[in-house]
């Protein structure tokens, strides 16, 4: 096999592009030959840093439309940030963020390639000691880092819920989609859905609309956790469907419901085309469904009616591409809220009760707990 031939293969195998019989093939041949394994770490390596670098592009222009918006609201002068204004341009504060993301996997190699070293009998084990110091100063500053992150991402969930107006009578500006994860009123969407927003409320597909507030915000994921504070809503007890912990095979089908138009909720029918998105992310997957701007926030559901996923245009940058967020990350979210004590309550359930029904059924059941997410 040639190295363009080997590379093409490589590049299907992270993808999750092979068939069962000729994955199996590789794996074996990925044990009995070391360089063909190494190929499959370094090019791993590469595809996730191409992946941090857009990730980064991403991140940086989502702070400039924050900064953008505060500028426009008077709340900041952008002529003096320099010395009076409180508020710290944010890309400016966080280079070394957006830096350091970009270079996690190259972090990753230096890790790996101290654990080969440390177990070589001929290699000085003090130049060892040294790079691992250098990677664990590395992963310090990250954290650290994600901390302060997180305090800007309350103070964007501070800003959105504090701007809130009990009536919205302004134009909206734009709408996506979300879906109940626990019946007592707390819903999942996208982040890019909410994070600009002034004012938020959901309606559902008999036309009731209630006043929602950001509880949970993850920008670098693309996932965002609402409350509904509407007093007209009434709980449920329980929802229809579950989120599923795991993945699905290839090929297997999916469909998604969400609100690409105002007036009404949409179906759409595909399947799993990949196991991870853009350049092999490992946060999402790729789908091959049509979808809107208007899909953004909705799920992504498997024959067994458990949500595989969450719908996200965020990547879409190719013809025919969609992506959605892997659902296990769904817990990941409401496992940083529980961290705040007056959301312990928040309960997910994991275990569909949809099985066995067909597509139609499911649907009927499944639609009143899904919601138009609007904004201004």
């Amino acid at each position: 096999m040639d190295d363009i031939k080997l590379l093409d293969t490589v590049e299907r195998y992270i993808r999750g592009e092979m068939k069962p019989d000729e994955r199996l093939q590789f794996e074996q041949l990925r044990k009995s030959n070391s360089e063909v394994d190494q190929l499959v770490v370094e090019h791993t390596l590469f595809l996730q840093q191409i992946n941090h670098f857009g990730e980064r592009k991403t991140f940086r222009s989502s702070l400039n439309d924050i900064h953008t918006d505060l500028t426009e609201q008077g709340k900041i002068d952008s002529m003096k940030l320099k010395g009076k204004a409180k508020i710290v341009y944010l890309w400016k504060r966080y280079k070394r963020v957006t830096a350091i993301a970009a270079s996690i996997a190259g972090i990753t190699a230096l890790a790996i390639s101290a654990l080969v070293v440390a177990v070589a009998p001929k290699n000085d084990g003090s130049n060892v000691k040294d790079l691992v110091h250098k990677v664990q100063d590395e992963v310090r500053g990250i954290k650290n880092d994600q901390e302060a992150l997180k305090k800007d991402q309350k103070q964007i969930i501070d800003k959105i819920n504090n701007d809130s107006k009990s009536v919205i009578n302004t134009p909206i500006r734009y709408n996506g989609t979300g879906f109940l994860i626990d019946g007592k009123g707390y819903l999942i969407t996208n982040a890019h859905v909410v994070k600009n927003s002034k004012n938020i409320y959901i309606q559902n597909n008999k036309g009731d609309q209630y006043k929602v507030k950001v509880v949970q915000l993850d920008i670098s994921r693309d996932i965002a956790i609402l409350k509904i504070t509407d007093k007209n809503y009434k709980p449920t007890n329980g929802l229809p469907y579950g989120i599923k912990k795991s993945g699905i095979g290839l090929a297997e089908p999916i469909y998604t419901l969400g609100f690409p138009r105002n007036d009404e909720i949409v179906y759409g029918e595909g399947y799993l085309s990949a196991k991870t998105g853009y350049n092999g992310d490992t946060l999402s997957c790729q789908i091959a469904v049509a979808a809107n701007p208007g899909n953004s926030g909705g799920p992504v559901l498997d024959q067994n009616g458990e949500i595989i996923g969450i719908l996200s245009n965020k990547e879409i940058n190719q013809e025919g591409a969609v992506f959605a967020i892997q659902s296990k990350y769904i817990y990941n979210a409401i496992e940083e809220l529980k961290k705040d004590t007056s959301y312990r309550s928040v309960k997910v359930i994991s275990n569909s009760s949809l099985k066995g029904m067909n597509k139609q059924q499911q649907v009927k059941k499944i639609q009143d707990y899904i919601f138009m997410v609007k904004g201004d």
